[in-house]
């Protein structure tokens, strides 16, 4: 059955076309789709204490969700994603201390780093991003990738990886007490890109 999943991944790979978006979070040329995931999970904020005596919620969220595409009708696992440390940067990468955003295969454990390149705030008239007063939607691009342990590369190759259709998630708006947490549901599409060559 794995196998079977795995080969209507890479078949399904032909025929991911992205929906149309600004510039500002546009794929460079060379790269093109080559899988979509559709996501469900939280965006987990912290309370901070502030330079005036009062609180707030830190805006820099650590993302858990899990991925799903459809197969015959029905949605199946094929990606998580969580913050990690990142284990095969790319040169001249630095790794912070709080780790990468990551994305792992569920299928052969080939995994993706990314950073942030742009990130556009959704609005009505962009019909990739339109839910207004949700989380941005981003492109990102890979900062290192790694195989998984036999040699599984459905991530190994992702050079970029736009986040839109974005629903939920966004920063709290209630008062909150130092050190305390809130996750926040989310839903997404993100499209992972490899180069052409």
């Amino acid at each position: 059955m794995l196998a079977c999943a795995f080969g209507t991944v890479t078949l399904a790979a032909a025929q991911v076309t992205p929906p149309p978006t600004p510039d500002d979070i546009a794929v460079p040329a060379g790269n093109s789709a080559y899988l979509v995931g559709h996501a469900f999970g939280s965006q987990g904020y912290t309370c901070l204490p502030t330079s005036t005596g009062g609180t707030t919620w830190n805006p820099t969220a650590r993302p858990e969700a899990t991925l799903f595409a459809s197969f015959f009708g029905h949605l199946v696992q094929i990606i998580t994603h969580f913050q990690s440390i990142n284990e095969n940067p790319k040169p001249d990468v630095t790794v912070p201390l709080s780790g990468n955003v990551t994305w792992q295969s569920s299928l052969d454990s080939s995994r993706v780093w990314m950073v942030k390149k742009k990130g556009i705030d959704p609005s009505s008239d962009i019909a990739s991003c339109r839910h207004t007063g949700s989380i941005q939607c981003l492109l990102l691009q890979s900062v290192g990738n790694k195989k998984g342990p036999t040699g599984g590369n459905l991530l190994a190759d992702t050079t970029f990886i736009q986040r839109l259709n974005t629903s939920g998630g966004s920063v709290p708006t209630t008062a909150c007490t130092v050190g305390q947490t809130q996750l926040v549901p989310y839903t997404a599409d993100y499209f992972f890109f490899r180069a052409d060559n």
